[in-house]
């Protein structure tokens, strides 16, 4: 049987994990390509430490290339197009015929798309955070904001953990008591596609360390002057300090291609992540899946690593002929709450008609695991550590084996 040549377009968590997992099933005789137009690889949930000066750059980051299993080729650079009729993908320097794509290009920052963004800090952006750090070592005390500039965004539990942390830091620096910590969000609650009982489980979080949560505030712009937001309906928040949550797009090639759906992501099957055009997969956060609850899937990490290991499964099912296998919607993730403590949030996004999410009270268990699981992506040799952890506490994470 001749071989199939099996594109991944992009080297996030998704695109990674579908061109690792795709090597370790496929014979030799079929080729596994990963199109990726940085070198180093980001573990992304790790800025949020970044932002308060419990990592260093050093720490968040890989060289792509020693977190690929031998037999991947990886070809750095940027997918300028993609032919789903030809099945061709086309970077600068070459064209690459497909038999196979994934696509897992996620979701871009734009926060251009914000006037006066500048104004801020966006932390879900390396060199953001960093500035952002070195913003809250200067800082002396007064007012620090969490903005959601728009929505969707990547990694829902994020604008609460940061605010969480930066209180913490905030705190053990004795700025606490001439200090101000709050959220302003567009959304009407914390993570409100997880449900309403998650929602007011994250909002007790933030009450207990005084933190200001202000739900269904659309942000308009940032006058830069002033230091204040500008919300939609004219009213005004000043600010000492902000943590921007950058408004979110999918990227340009995506947008331009028969991919797309009128919001530029690209609808797939909630189960099978099949797009529809024939052998083409989309995961992660470049993707729109309805739930029962007419919301979409959150666009978070834990998902597109699920969704690549069903679709790299998927293709490797359908060469030798066996059944494919299915996603089955379910989550979790960690609420980082600074000083060695962190809740933990769990449950089944598939479920109708709302998501049945809950969440774990705050422990030092919950912080543990979400440092293993960071040394266990960025290949720190801790993948039976991290299983035993998980299965200590009780929870299967997915991509790690749960035998020992």
């Amino acid at each position: 049987m001749s071989g199939r040549t099996v594109v991944v377009l992009g080297g996030g968590v998704g695109g990674l994990t579908a061109a690792n997992e795709l090597r370790a099933l496929l014979g030799r005789e079929h080729r596994v390509v990963l199109v990726e137009r940085r070198r180093e690889h980001l573990f992304a949930p790790s800025l949020l430490w970044l932002m308060v000066g419990l990592r260093r750059r050093e720490q968040v980051t890989r060289d792509l290339r020693t977190m690929l299993r031998p037999g991947v080729e990886l070809v750095t650079a940027e997918v300028g197009a993609i032919d789903v009729a030809r099945g061709t993908v086309a970077t600068p320097e070459r064209e690459i015929p497909y038999d196979d794509l994934v696509v897992a290009l996620g979701a871009e920052n734009a926060p251009e798309a914000l006037p006066g963004y500048a104004a801020g800090h966006d932390v879900f952006d390396l060199d953001g955070a960093e500035r952002f750090r070195q913003a809250l070592d200067d800082f002396g005390g007064g007012r620090v904001l969490v903005a959601v500039a728009a929505l969707p965004y990547r990694c829902p539990a994020a604008p609460y953990e940061a605010a969480l942390l930066v209180e913490d830091a905030l705190r053990r620096r004795g700025l606490r008591g001439r200090s101000e910590v709050a959220v302003y969000t567009p959304e009407p609650q914390p993570m409100p596609v997880a449900g309403p009982i998650l929602g007011a489980a994250v909002t007790a979080l933030l009450a207990g360390r005084d933190i200001g949560f202000h739900p269904s505030r659309q942000l308009g712009s940032i006058d830069a002057g002033a230091r204040e937001l500008v919300f939609a309906d004219g009213a005004r928040e000043r600010f000492d300090l902000l943590a921007l949550v950058p408004p979110h797009r999918s990227p340009r090639v995506i947008r331009e291609s028969a991919l797309a759906n009128a919001a530029g992501w690209v609808p797939v099957d909630g189960r099978s992540l099949r797009t529809s055009f024939e052998r083409v997969h989309a995961i992660g956060d470049v993707t729109a899946i309805p739930l029962p609850s007419g919301k979409l899937l959150p666009k978070a990490g834990v998902f597109a690593h699920a969704e690549a290991l069903v679709v790299a499964r998927a293709i490797a099912a359908d060469v030798t002929g066996e059944p494919a296998p299915s996603f089955d919607g379910k989550g979790y993730c960690w609420v980082e709450l600074g000083g060695g403590r962190a809740a933990f949030a769990s449950g089944d996004f598939y479920a109708d008609p709302v998501p049945a999410v809950r969440l774990q009270a705050p422990g030092r268990q919950w912080h543990a695991g979400k440092v293993l699981f960071e040394r266990y992506w960025m290949g720190a040799g801790l993948e039976r550590a991290l299983a035993k952890a998980a299965l200590r506490l009780g929870v299967r994470v997915a991509g790690v084996p749960a035998s020992l």
